[in-house]
């Protein structure tokens, strides 16, 4: 009796122990005793340089920053001092003024100083130089003024600097050489003078500089040309009267928009047919002088603008056959001969599309041709010559003033519901008709965006691209966003939109944890950049719910010492034996199942196989996380996929993926070997692939991993992929459709043999019934790439094998063309029948395949076109895929013919091998055998 009274005595001062922990964590809350002590008090001194109108900011009133929840204001836990610290300051367009506090520059911790779209006034202080751990600094859209500080020039860690739409003067310190890691100088529309610094050419990182209006002189710096990185190079509307445009700027490799205009330049227009992706040209406004240069611009071009100039001769030939072109300007020069008639031709347009050719105010006399454009090709001709014969040459409509021929922009939705049916009238309710079950009702948060400089004219040929970019940065599914209408072109060539992005159709509001999750990836720049609509800029935002005001991570503080006392109780009670067992556990997988040929590795185990995770052991990265190379201790070469902490999936989730795997046996799938899951870390092992990805040799770089594959070598990689996908189709024990069909995910062994790889999103599915007229089929919302997805799933939301067929089909397409699936707007689909259609099948070969025999290309295009016919039922099983395939494969020479056990050394990328039949004569090839798939050459497909 004695020893259970001792018992509960212990009980009861162990329990008295942890009301004193827990009382004294809340005491240490209310009296504000968390946050460091010095960013508390830099804190108050900013709060006292604002003026807050709309009292957003009475938060900052009482408590700690840190605890109490201050608009704004988030933090982080650092363990080595036992204080909260501020770690970003957020005041996206909250109607504050006032001006920025000297005290900002105590805030060591701070990554993100976001003050963008409010009325701050007076200058930018120098103290902002002392915050080392600085990354973004955004300060644009306000009435900032002054010069900027030379301390700036000293941040070790920014990346981006928005300085924009403010009334900064002064000039730009050479101090800005100095930044290591600075890629964005955003710095636009201010009052900045004097001469661009030629030390700015150090920047290793910069890609974007923006110093369009503002006051600069002097010269345009050769030297910015070494910049190895820079890909928009922006300074429209400065004073460089007198210099020119130096001929270095040709030698620009990674050059995607160049825009000089209205900065009073002369002399001659350099060649810019030199730089391989430029997509974006103006240099109108300017002074300058002779011919237009005759060699051809980067076929992907889409803005060519040299108006308002003083150039002569002709209109060169070389503006024709761009198939992405939307406006050549070339009016109020001093241009003379023939109107050329031939422009548009050979150009593939989106239906969607425009290209206005203007010619206005030249010495134009006479057309080289018939003027005879489509619909969607305006020609300017006013003040030319030649409009005095307007009716004679029935070019009337050219020589007026219209201009403007667009159609109305798209609408972000394709289907209507009917009139009858409703959403609530209040709480901010709209209809959205394109989710997967029909109609359905939410409440839409709306953001302003900025395209602060796309490379494009025209938008509305781009629209679906946009949101795919979009929703497919933000993991919402297209139906998720929807683009208001009209777009807004503003001064300086910048698009404003207005988004509204709708929450996933099983719930009708943002619960705070998503609404916190889309506006910090939309507000931070974790939208990852894109060639056509590079920058982009939240602007505003309207919605139901207010931004989270901070991270209560005082409450996890006191949640340890919470733990920390109960597992005390516990040690003195006798549960110590019951802890050591967890941790034990923690140290090896946690398997709740014995799966047969799969191993579970150690974290230690697999951190020691890719050298500690290091970058230089990291091979690939998706949306899932990093790809790693390592070494197990046996010597194996293997492929680690280490997920990031966001994408980490539920434990019964991530071993129904493993115990798939492990029933998958296919020469042509990629083996898992194992898997680890322990310590908040999940990882797959998988065999190492040496030749990666597909999608990697038909890249540019694809001379990087050694000769590109000749046909026969694409040829066997489409037979051993579509291989693969049968297994899964028509052996897999159930049946499962892969639903991420791509280049990329289809990896290639040291001897070049195909496999397909990745069954995150897979699906298993039931057969159809022997009877059936048509294949089973799944219900559920659209997953996959962009570009690979079926449209026949896309619209119905029935996912069935032939999906698959048809993103097989686009990998076909990308064997034979090497073209990516999306490209400035246009699916590779389009692009391939408009060559077909005008018998320029063979001019959209890949170059790099080698030579190939006709019959066979001709045959393989006509598969590829099958399988990616609009309706599943036209499309054919993958069973007749691989039949076709071996039927292809049957025709070409016995010498080209690449068994799957050959040496590397003789695989299709081997010379000497292909070497006995590059001179061969291919256009006597026999005709495909026993083949009843391929009906003609070209099967015909309705347009997209």
């Amino acid at each position: 009796m004695h020893w259970q009274i001792e018992r509960v005595r212990c009980r009861l001062l162990l329990l008295g122990i942890l009301v004193a922990l827990v009382a004294c964590c809340f005491a240490q809350l209310a009296f504000g005793q968390i946050t460091q002590r010095e960013e508390v008090i830099a804190l108050r001194a900013v709060c006292r340089q604002l003026k807050d109108p709309r009292k957003g900011l009475r938060s900052w009133r009482k408590g700690d920053p840190c605890t109490s929840n201050w608009t704004g204001v988030f933090c982080y836990f650092n363990s080595n001092d036992g204080y909260l610290h501020v770690q970003q300051l957020r005041f996206l367009g909250r109607n504050l003024s006032g001006t920025l506090a000297p005290e900002l520059g105590r805030l060591k911790h701070v990554t993100i100083l976001d003050f963008r779209f409010n009325n701050m006034g007076g200058s930018i202080p120098r103290e902002i130089g002392n915050m080392t751990s600085l990354n973004l600094l955004l300060l644009g859209g306000n009435q900032i003024s002054g010069p900027l500080p030379d301390e700036l020039g000293y941040l070790p860690n920014i990346t981006l600097f928005q300085l924009d739409l403010n009334n900064i003067s002064g000039p730009l310190p050479k101090s800005f050489a100095n930044l290591p890691k600075a890629m964005h100088f955003h710095m636009n529309n201010n009052s900045i003078s004097g001469q661009i610094p030629p030390e700015l050419h150090k920047l290793p990182q910069l890609i974007h500089l923006l110093l369009d209006n503002n006051n600069l002189s002097g010269y345009l710096p050769p030297e910015l040309s070494r910049m190895p990185k820079l890909r928009i190079l922006q300074v429209d509307n400065n004073n460089f009267e007198g210099t020119e445009i130096p001929e270095s700027y040709t030698n620009m490799s990674n050059l995607l928009k160049l825009s000089l205009r209205n900065c009073k330049l002369q002399g001659a227009v350099p060649d810019f047919s030199t730089i391989p992706k430029l997509l974006y040209l103006d240099l109108s406004h300017n002074k300058l002088n002779g011919t237009i240069p005759t060699n051809r611009l980067y076929s992907g071009i889409t803005t060519i603008d040299l108006s308002n100039n003083q150039l002569g001769g002709t209109i060169p030939s070389n503006f024709s056959g761009l198939p992405l072109l939307q406006n050549l300007s070339l009016e109020n020069n001093f241009l003379s001969g023939d109107v050329p008639t031939d422009i548009w031709q050979n150009t593939i347009f989106a239906s969607s599309a425009k290209l206005v050719l203007n010619f206005r105010n030249n010495a134009l006399t006479d057309l080289a041709g018939s003027l005879n454009p489509p619909s969607n090709v305006t020609i300017m001709l006013e003040g030319n010559p030649i409009c005095r014969r307007a009716n004679e040459l029935n070019i009337a409509n050219s020589c007026g003033n219209q201009i403007d021929t667009g159609e109305s922009p798209p609408s972000s939705s394709n289907n209507t519901c009917p009139s009858a049916y409703l959403c609530p009238v209040s709480g901010g309710y709209e209809l959205v008709p394109d989710t997967p079950v029909g109609c359905n009702c939410s409440a839409p948060v709306g953001v302003g965006f900025l395209l602060t400089s796309p490379s494009i004219s025209d938008f509305p040929p781009y629209f679906d691209m946009f949101r795919h970019y979009i929703t497919s940065n933000l993991r919402l599914d297209l139906y998720q966003l929807q683009i208001n209408t009209p777009f807004i072109w503003e001064k300086g060539h910048r698009l404003r939109l207005f988004l509204k992005f709708h929450p996933h159709y099983t719930e009708n509001q943002f619960n705070e944890t998503a609404l916190q999750d889309l506006i910090n990836k939309i507000a931070m720049y974790s939208i990852h950049g894109n060639d056509t609509f590079d920058d982009r800029i939240p602007t505003s935002s309207s919605m139901n719910k207010g931004v989270l005001a901070g991270i209560v991570l005082g409450s996890i503080a006191c949640g340890g010492i919470i733990i920390m006392a109960v597992a005390f109780i516990c040690y003195t009670v006798g549960c110590k034996k019951q802890q050591d067992q967890d941790r034990k556990k923690q140290t090896v997988p946690k398997t709740p199942m014995k799966i047969d040929g799969i191993k579970g590795f150690s974290f230690e185990e697999l951190e020691k196989a890719a050298s500690n995770f290091e970058i230089a052991s990291q091979i690939g990265q998706g949306g899932y996380g990093k790809v790693y190379k390592g070494t197990l201790a046996d010597g194996t070469v293997v492929a680690i996929k280490r997920a990031q902490q966001g994408s980490l999936q539920g434990q019964k989730e991530f071993f129904t993926e493993i115990e798939l795997l492990s029933r998958l046996h296919h020469r042509n799938l990629v083996s898992l070997i194992g898997y680890c899951d322990e310590q908040s870390e999940q990882m797959l092992v998988y065999e190492f692939m040496a030749n990666g990805s597909l999608r990697d040799l038909l890249s540019d770089g694809a001379a990087r991993h050694g000769s590109p594959l000749n046909f026969a070598a694409r040829l066997r990689v489409a037979l051993g992929s579509a291989k693969g996908i049968l297994y899964l189709h028509t052996e897999a024990d159930p049946p499962i459709i892969h639903r991420d069909i791509k280049a990329s995910n289809i990896l290639l062994d040291s001897k070049f043999n195909a496999k397909v790889s990745d069954f995150g999103i897979s699906r298993l599915f039931p057969e159809a019934d022997a009877d059936a007229s048509v294949s089973a089929h799944i219900f559920t919302y659209v997953k996959g790439t962009p570009g690979y997805v079926d449209p026949e799933y896309f619209q119905t939301h029935q996912l069935t094998e032939k999906s698959d067929v048809y993103s097989l089909g686009i990998v076909f397409l990308e064997l034979l063309t090497g073209m990516e699936t999306i490209s400035h707007g246009k699916h590779i689909v389009q692009e391939v029948l408009a060559a077909c259609r005008a018998d320029l099948m063979f001019s959209i070969i890949d170059q790099s395949i080698g030579p190939y025999p006709d019959d066979c290309i001709k045959k393989l295009l006509g598969l590829a076109l099958k399988c990616c016919e609009e309706e599943g039922e036209d499309r054919p099983m993958m069973l007749e895929v691989v039949r076709e395939l071996e039927n292809i494969t049957a025709t070409l020479p016995q010498s080209d013919i690449i068994t799957p056990e050959s040496d590397a050394s003789s695989s299709a990328t081997s010379g000497s091998v292909l070497s006995s039949i590059y001179g061969r004569d291919f256009s006597t090839s026999s005709n495909l055998q026993g083949s009843d798939l391929v009906s003609g050459v070209i099967p015909t497909i309705r347009p997209r």
